[in-house]
C-alpha cells in the first residue's frame, strides 16, 4: 500500500516548471558559453532551444535534453506522469521521436518515504511507455527537496528540424494546448483544490502534434514551458529577427483560470517572467494586466507553439515585421 503523505506540495518552494531560474538571470549565467566548436553540432546553447542537436549522418541527428522540477501537484504518480510529459516534449519540440531516457531523482529520504517515490518513477513509466520510449536507468540523490524529471536522447532528420531561429515573417502562430496550468497549480498548491483538466493537459503528450507539424513542412516551433507563451513567443521571435503579435482572445485557456488570475493566484515565476518579457512588449489599450498575467503564466508540460497553421488547433497570432511581441 502507498504511504500518505498530507501534501507532496507542502516539501516544494515552487511548483512545477515556475520553480525555473529566472530568465534574465539564467540567460547572464549562461553568457558568453554558446557558439561550441563542431560543425555537426546543429544546435546548441545559441538560441535556447528546447533540444540540442547533433548530426552523426546525413541523414540521422541525435537530440538531447534534460528536464526536472519539484511537485507540480499533490498526487505522486501524476506528477510522474507530468514530469515524463514535459521532458519528452523537447524532443517533440524539436521535430524529433524519443527513443531512450533515464530518470533524475532528487529525494528527502528522511522525510518522504521510498513508497511514495515508487509512485512517482511509476508514473513516469507509465507515459514513456505511451511515447514507446524505453526508460534505461537514472540517477538519484539524497535531497531535502523532491524533484523528479528526465534526460531524454531522440532522432531526427537534420533537414526536418524545428527550432528557435527559423520564425518566417507573414506565417500564422499555432498553439496546440490551452494555457495557465501553471496559475491553477499555485492556486491547488495553496488550497488543495483538484483541477483534472489541468491534469490531463499536462500528461497529454505533444508527439501527435509534432508529427503532424513535421509532416507539414513547419521549420519553427518551440514548446511553451516555464517562461510561458510571451518568454518563450519572445525567445524565438529574437534568435529569428522577427516580430509576432499575439491575439489575447484567440489564445485557448483552462476552465477557472481567469477566477484565479482575479483571487490572486498567480505565482512568482509567472510575475517574474511578464518583467523580463515587458521591455520588448506593446499592448493594444483594451489589454489588461490580468491578460498579462496569463500570457505569462509559467507553463509545466504546455503545448506547442508552431510557425504554422495545424488542423484542429486554434491560430493565436502571426509573425511580423519587426522586434518583440505585441498583444491585441
Amino acid at each position: 500500500m502507498t504511504a500518505i503523505v498530507d501534501r507532496l506540495t507542502s516539501f516544494a518552494h515552487g511548483g512545477g516548471c515556475a520553480c525555473k531560474i529566472p530568465p534574465g538571470e539564467l540567460e547572464e549565467a549562461v553568457k558568453g558559453l554558446t557558439g561550441q566548436p563542431g560543425a555537426d553540432v546543429l544546435v546548441g546553447l545559441d538560441d535556447g532551444d528546447d533540444a540540442s542537436a547533433v548530426r552523426v549522418r546525413d541523414d540521422l541527428a541525435v537530440l538531447s535534453t534534460a528536464d526536472f522540477f519539484t511537485p507540480v501537484i499533490d498526487n505522486a504518480y501524476d506528477w510522474g506522469r507530468i514530469a515524463a510529459a514535459n521532458a519528452l516534449s523537447d524532443i517533440y519540440a524539436m521535430g524529433g521521436t524519443p527513443i531512450t531516457a533515464i530518470n533524475l531523482v532528487g529525494w528527502p529520504r528522511e522525510k518522504l518515504p521510498m513508497e511514495l517515490l515508487t509512485e512517482v518513477l511509476r508514473g513516469g513509466l507509465d507515459v514513456a511507455a505511451q511515447a514507446k520510449c524505453p526508460v534505461a536507468g537514472g540517477h538519484s540523490i539524497d535531497d531535502p527537496e523532491p524533484k523528479y524529471g528526465m534526460a531524454v536522447t531522440g532522432i531526427a532528420h537534420p533537414d526536418e528540424l524545428m527550432r528557435n531561429d527559423a520564425a518566417e515573417v507573414g506565417l500564422p502562430l499555432t498553439l496546440t494546448k490551452p494555457i495557465g496550468v501553471g496559475i491553477l497549480n499555485n492556486r491547488h498548491k495553496q488550497t488543495g483544490e483538484n483541477f483534472d483538466e489541468a491534469i490531463a493537459t499536462m500528461t497529454a503528450l505533444n508527439r501527435d502534434a509534432a508529427q503532424v507539424a513535421v509532416a507539414a513542412g513547419v521549420r519553427a516551433a518551440t514548446d511553451v514551458t516555464g517562461f510561458g507563451l510571451l518568454g518563450h513567443l519572445f525567445k524565438m521571435c529574437r534568435a529569428s529577427g522577427v516580430g509576432a503579435v499575439i491575439d489575447a482572445a484567440a489564445v485557448p485557456r483552462l476552465g477557472g483560470v481567469d477566477e484565479s488570475i482575479a483571487s490572486g493566484y498567480v505565482s512568482g515565476g509567472t510575475r517574474r517572467n511578464l518583467d523580463w518579457v515587458r521591455p520588448n512588449l506593446t499592448t493594444d489599450g483594451s489589454v489588461t494586466e490580468d491578460d498579462l498575467f496569463l500570457l505569462a503564466d509559467a507553463q509545466t508540460s504546455g503545448g506547442l507553439l508552431v510557425v504554422g497553421e495545424l488542423p484542429g488547433h486554434p491560430v493565436i497570432g502571426e509573425i511580423t515585421v519587426g522586434s518583440g511581441v505585441h498583444v491585441r
